[in-house]
């Protein structure tokens, strides 16, 4: 999975925190706030991330609402997957990347993990 463009993940940030679909101008308003970026800009950029299937687009008016498909926890889900897909020792890499972790997020991983095993059936594979 690419990583989303600069604009991308702006629009995308703000789809995701309001929790309800939006229209392009309000997009557009809120970004303007922290910098200047041009209306059409912002509505071809929204345009390609539905046709890419990042957002649902539905007409009201003269305007779209465009609303997020996925959410937030499966992008960066899928970008640790792909990072980790990657690599030639994935145990090393899990090793290095739980190294760098704080005792409070090594604690909830734990605790995933867990929950994980736990709803599992037993002889699933993830993903399968």
């Amino acid at each position: 999975m690419r990583r989303l463009g600069e604009l991308e993940a702006e629009i995308m940030d703000r789809v995701w925190l309001w929790e309800r679909p939006a229209t392009v101008r309000e997009i557009v308003d809120d970004i303007n706030r922290g910098r200047q970026v041009a209306y059409t800009t912002v509505m071809t950029v929204a345009d390609i991330l539905h046709r890419k299937g990042w957002l649902r687009r539905e007409k009201s008016g003269r305007a779209w609402l465009y609303e997020a498909v996925r959410s937030r926890e499966e992008y960066t889900a899928a970008l640790m997957q792909d990072a980790l897909g990657d690599s030639q020792d994935r145990e090393a890499t899990l090793l290095r990347f739980v190294e760098h972790m704080s005792h409070e997020d090594v604690e909830t991983l734990d605790a995933v993990l867990r929950a994980a095993r736990r709803d599992r059936p037993a002889g699933r594979r993830p993903g399968a």
